[in-house]
């Protein structure tokens, strides 16, 4: 819903339901937000104006219920409960009901802060800040934990998940996509084989990472995003912070990119008072590598079948590969062999794929981005990398794909295409007639995994790790 009408329906909820508001100016989406949409909302208020945001499912469209992310009405009740807590969060003033016609969601304080993870990591109006943060980050989880689940009466509406259901349920949201990525089957099946013991089920952000909290020369401002809580491990959060992916660049620092660990558990054991197991933190941190994997393919999938078909869906499934480069780096360290690229300047057709192809990136990066600002300007870049990425397949794709399937017969011992043979490793994967340490299976993933993330984003931090040595 856009246009005249949503902004009439919002000018509505805005004079009765926010205080000292007389009505609404504007709204505008702004870029990010893949699962949920944010808005600025400009509003009268007096002689003078104020601002405030809106968080809302995609489309504004009435979402059923799905297991494990409790909705935006419950998501409001957790702000509201952690602040009260004193987690900082921005102040949620109305959730919206069905009667106001703009779909699920809710309407709360805006706050001033720098939420972009990368900016986070290289700001230098944060310097003085950035080495503060990690043990921060570790005080305000310990807060969270803490919260009494049953005096809020948050106990009634999530979801108590066992670590053990947590990875089986990633692993078969997965298998439903029908697609063979034995990188995640063999991140799925080290999953299970490391089960952490003798957990104590609290309140679990699920998504506490830099990029969802909000940081100012002061310190963490708020903590946002709480649209996949659920009730379980509370190492869960340490190792997600900790995950490659939100580190913006700064593998050196495995806190969102900007601190060290030991930090980040002595902030949390100083409120807590409770030792954190080091080994449980790497294995959380395996995990929201393997569950953002998925997550990424789940965004492929949306593409195809949800309400919000952008640009940025495909583009953000090609980023499983980040992931998976991650597992292999943190389970499977070791040389690896990089495909020779294909040189696309040696055809003689007038124009060359490649020429078309870079010429729309062109357009994209050049004229629409210096005539466009906000979500457009944010989706022409994206849409711009995708064509990056079609490049590189072009140049990559075919040699890698061939070596792909040579190692491949080799390991199975058997002839076929190579989607037959990548679905009979991940079949023995699934079922355990392969083991995890079958002679060959770990260079052979790594390999493949590696050289896949050199057509989907070579600049990753992670494919540089893994590179170190390369052949």
């Amino acid at each position: 819903m856009a246009g005249a009408d949503f902004e009439a329906k919002l000018d509505a909820v805005v004079k009765r339901h926010i205080p000292d508001c007389d009505g609404l100016l504007s709204a505008e989406r702004l870029s990010g937000g893949a699962s949920q949409e944010t808005y600025r909302l400009m509003t009268r208020a007096g002689d003078g104006e104020r601002t405030l945001a809106m968080r809302r499912a995609p489309g504004g469209v009435k979402v059923e219920p799905v297991p494990n992310r409790p909705g935006l009405a419950i998501e409001a009740l957790l702000m509201r409960s952690a602040q009260a807590a004193g987690v900082p969060e921005p102040q949620v003033f109305y959730v919206l009901q069905d009667a106001d016609g703009l779909g699920e969601g809710f309407i709360m304080e805006w706050l001033m802060g720098e939420a972009l993870g990368a900016r986070i990591v290289r700001s230098p109006a944060l310097d003085e800040i950035r080495p503060k943060l990690a043990f921060e980050c570790g005080e305000i989880l310990a807060r969270i934990h803490a919260i009494d689940l049953k005096a809020t009466g948050l106990d009634q509406h999530l979801d108590t998940t066992t670590t053990a259901d947590y990875v089986d349920q990633t692993w078969e949201r997965y298998r439903l996509f029908d697609t063979p990525q034995p990188m995640i089957d063999y991140a799925g099946r080290w999953l299970m084989d490391h089960l952490p013991d003798n957990v104590e089920p609290v309140l679990v952000h699920n998504d506490f990472r830099n990029g969802n909290i909000m940081v100012s020369p002061e310190g963490v401002v708020a903590v946002l995003d709480w649209e996949v809580a659920h009730i379980g491990d509370p190492v869960r959060d340490l190792g997600w912070i900790c995950t490659n992916s939100w580190r913006f660049g700064r593998s050196d620092l495995p806190v969102g990119g900007f601190g060290r660990l030991e930090d980040l558990l002595a902030g949390y054991e100083s409120v807590s008072g409770t030792k954190v197991d080091r080994e449980r933190v790497k294995f959380w941190e395996v995990f929201g590598s393997f569950w953002w994997a998925i997550g990424c393919l789940g965004m492929a999938e949306h593409y195809r079948v949800g309400p919000d078909q952008t640009v940025e869906r495909p583009a953000i499934g090609r980023r499983s590969s980040e992931c998976q480069v991650d597992c292999v780096n943190l389970l499977m360290p070791g040389p690896i062999e990089l495909v020779t690229p294909m040189d696309l300047t040696s055809s003689k057709d007038m124009p060359r794929i490649d020429e078309l192809l870079i010429s729309v990136r062109d357009f994209l990066r050049g004229d629409v981005m210096s005539e466009t600002r906000g979500r457009s300007n944010f989706m022409a870049r994206v849409a711009s990398n995708s064509l990056d990425i079609v490049l590189r397949e072009l140049a990559l794709g075919q040699a890698g794909r061939g070596l792909e399937q040579a190692r491949l017969k080799r390991l199975l011992d058997a002839e076929d295409s190579l989607d037959a043979l990548r679905w009979g490793l991940v079949g023995g994967l699934r079922d355990g007639s392969i083991a995890l340490d079958l002679p060959g299976l770990a260079e052979h993933l790594r390999t493949t995994v590696v050289n896949q993330i050199a057509i989907d984003q070579p600049k990753y931090s992670g494919f540089k790790t893994a590179t170190l040595g390369a052949r």
